[in-house]
């Protein structure tokens, strides 16, 4: 008896070196097939740009190619669970934005935890809101629309792209703040809610300056500051809120995760193939064009970047009370 017992043993430690030195050796290989990327916004937007121009150098580093999914719908919550719940085997990964970590604020029927179910990758970078209004409306500076604000509380409209969204908490953030009351006109994405910006129908909106810009610049909308802590490269002229007397930040960011259990040497091949994709001068070059604010970082400081903002976001929704309207 004792031989056998001793006998399995030894099989059972044989078959665990075996088995272990196959993962690690498959680990070592990856990727050996296309890699499924899936970005919770419509095809076209801010997002889904970066995504390409990212996934374009990924692709050609790691030799595979990346093939992008657009799963847009319900402020990205949708795509975000069809990841959470994939195989973690680093070949279905998920372009990760500010409203990751709001989500769960406003939505209590997740069946995912935007921190526990998740392995970061890296961030890319930050795209900085710009208070803008539309060119009817009798304010250029930030002192001026809160006058305006003030003088007739609850008439003076903003729009965001969704309930949650980085221009929704800009918003009320600005209210907060500044001490006005405005109404919150919530739209199913950018494109609706800048259609009607720049139509007049609504009165102002925290937007990005790939959104904004060709409007500001064709005289149809007009900046007034820019919720970022120094003056963005794009719009020089444009002070900060700091300097414009209220002094918040906000801004769409956008970096990469993969499902919670993908094996750490997956993660790490990842992480370094993503800090090398955004440091090339040519890839910087086109996201900067693109309004964004290149600030990369590694998994681990990812990972922290994610928890402090869910938290900055959920203090400051539980001392304003933000709705889900």
């Amino acid at each position: 008896m004792r031989r056998v017992v001793v006998g399995l043993a030894a099989f059972a430690i044989l078959c665990g070196v075996h088995i272990g030195s196959g993962a690690h050796a498959q680990d070592a290989d990856y990727p050996t097939r296309p890699i499924r990327v899936v970005v919770p916004y419509p095809a076209g937007g801010l997002v889904d740009l970066i995504t390409r121009v990212v996934t374009e150098r990924l692709g050609a580093s790691l030799g595979q190619p990346f093939v992008i999914e657009s799963r847009a719908g319900a402020n990205g919550t949708i795509a975000t669970a069809t990841v959470a719940h994939a195989d973690p085997d680093g070949y279905t990964l998920l372009m990760i934005t500010d409203s990751h970590g709001v989500n769960p604020l406003f939505y209590k029927s997740l069946n995912y935890d935007s921190v526990k179910d998740f392995a970061p990758i890296g961030l890319i970078g930050k795209s900085p809101m710009v208070l803008t209004v539309h060119v009817s409306v009798p304010a250029r500076t930030v002192k001026e629309l809160i006058d305006l604000a003030r003088a007739d509380p609850g008439t003076l409209t903003y729009g965001s792209i969704g309930v949650g969204s980085a221009s929704h908490l800009a918003g009320e953030l600005f209210k907060v703040r500044a001490g006005v009351d405005m109404v919150h006109v919530p739209y199913r994405g950018g494109a609706p809610a800048v259609n009607d910006l720049i139509a007049g129908h609504l009165k102002t909106m925290f937007l990005t300056p790939v959104s904004g810009l060709p409007h500001i610049r064709a005289g149809r909308l007009a900046p007034l500051a820019i919720a970022a802590p120094q003056r963005f490269e794009l719009m020089p002229d444009v002070p900060t809120m700091a300097e414009a007397g209220v002094p918040i930040e906000a801004a769409y960011w956008v970096g990469m995760a993969a499902p919670a259990a993908t094996p750490p040497a997956v993660i790490a091949k990842l992480e370094k193939a993503l800090a090398a994709a955004v440091a090339a001068p040519e890839t910087q070059k086109r996201l900067t064009e693109m309004g964004v604010v290149v600030t990369p970082l590694g998994a681990k400081a990812f990972g922290d970047y994610i928890r402090a903002d869910l938290k900055s976001w959920a203090d400051f929704v539980a001392q304003a009370r933000v709705k889900l309207e």
